[in-house]
């Protein structure tokens, strides 16, 4: 059963923090500073939330030592050196948990799958031939495991997942409804005309603590096996192509695709709606801003961004016109009227330092 309170004084002790006033104060909940009640912690990330933080109704706050001083109004505070951390801390805590563990009635499994005791396998489930399933995981109803594909402890498989290609999941996986995880890659030779198949022999390897969100595909490699490294997170709606290989704790936004073979370093944020070309290597450290096309590999860490940005309709029909027109012009004569420009400037320079 999950625990619905606790007093203030053990909350600062789950985010190592230094708790100052009620500490037998109970919370129900977290919430935001606008919807909070009495019952209700918050957190203040920041000088310009504290007007709101001022107005809240909240029972206590969770804040640096400098916004503390700045909220003499207040009495309850649990006080940390990073108050979105602490927040993230508290989200497990208060969060509902499954705390069902056995065999569904429902689920088929092979004899030869090897399921820990305290695992939880949903209704309609199905499992492999030679599958394991680690210590703690949960999956949940309705989802497909293949033969072969080995999930470790603690990992999390939402409703309507399949999992297949062999596939080796490490521990502390969250994958969300609905996501294909070792399906077959996109790789057809053409040839007179005529698209041939090319069977995907390869698999899929993710690292501890991975988060897929849901609607996902991540196909399973032609040859060498498609590698996302611990602590990659990635949002919904992403295709990630086969042989592909992500960095460890490499985050990916919405609508994303990542075509074949791709090298995506460490470190690197990739945000909504962008796409990678085949075959490019990014480096560590990158950040793309969103609805960014990469065409050619990126060898240096920094922010990168491509496209044209959001106008009023009427201007972007007249910067389109200006793009067109500028193209039909040759780059020599471009050239040939900027330097002419520049010496233009230069001799008027000269003559107005003459006067003076």
């Amino acid at each position: 059963m999950n625990r619905r309170s606790y007093r203030l004084e053990e909350i600062a002790h789950l985010v190592k923090g230094e708790y100052f006033g009620e500490k037998d104060f109970q919370v129900f909940n977290l919430a935001s500073l606008e919807q909070a009640q009495n019952q209700h912690i918050c957190f203040v990330n920041g000088d310009k939330y504290l007007s709101q933080a001022e107005a809240s109704q909240a029972g206590a706050y969770i804040v640096t030592a400098a916004l503390k001083q700045q909220l003499s109004s207040k009495n309850n505070f649990i006080v940390v050196d990073n108050p979105y951390l602490a927040f993230a801390t508290l989200t497990h805590i208060f969060e509902n948990k499954i705390i069902q563990r056995g065999i569904s009635s429902t689920a088929k499994i092979h004899p030869s799958a090897i399921i820990a005791d305290d695992a939880y396998i949903g209704h309609y489930v199905v499992i492999g031939e030679n599958c394991v399933v680690g210590s703690n995981t949960i999956i949940q109803a309705h989802t497909f495991i293949d033969d072969q594909v080995e999930i470790g402890k603690d990992c999390f498989i939402d409703a309507h997942v399949t999992i297949t290609g062999a596939a080796k999941l490490k521990d502390r996986i969250r994958i969300h409804a609905n996501t294909v995880i070792g399906s077959e890659g996109f790789g057809f030779a053409p040839y007179q005309g005529k698209w041939h198949r090319i069977a995907q022999l390869g698999s899929v390897q993710i690292g501890n603590d991975v988060r897929v969100g849901s609607n996902c595909s991540i196909d399973r490699g032609a040859l060498d096996d498609t590698i996302l490294e611990d602590g990659v997170i990635i949002d919904n709606l992403v295709q990630i192509a086969h042989n592909v290989q992500i960095g460890q704790h490499t985050a990916i936004a919405a609508n994303t695709a990542i075509a074949g073979s791709v090298r995506i370093g460490k470190n690197c944020i990739i945000g909504g709606g962008s796409a990678v070309a085949g075959h490019l290597n990014i480096a560590d450290n990158v950040t793309l801003t969103g609805m960014s096309m990469v065409t050619k590999s990126i060898s240096e860490a920094g922010t990168f961004s491509s496209g044209i940005g959001l106008f009023e309709n009427s201007h972007w029909k007249r910067t389109v016109v200006r793009l067109r027109q500028l193209a039909d012009v040759p780059l020599i004569q471009i050239t040939k009227r900027l330097d002419h420009m520049q010496a233009q400037l230069e001799s008027l320079e000269s003559t107005l330092k003459l006067r003076k």
